[in-house]
């Protein structure tokens, strides 16, 4: 579990620009970074 303040852990998602590119959480180190997790596809974020 993390808790506020951890580093989140490595990943890799596909780009959502090209699905064939992938876009690993570490190659973006040091920028700012928004991640949203949303329950279902129609949900405003």
């Amino acid at each position: 579990m993390l808790n506020i303040g951890d580093t989140a852990p490595d990943f890799e998602l596909a780009s959502h620009l090209d699905g064939d590119e992938k876009v690993k959480l570490s190659d973006l180190r040091g920028k700012n970074v928004v991640i949203a997790f949303y329950p279902l596809d129609w949900t405003p974020v």
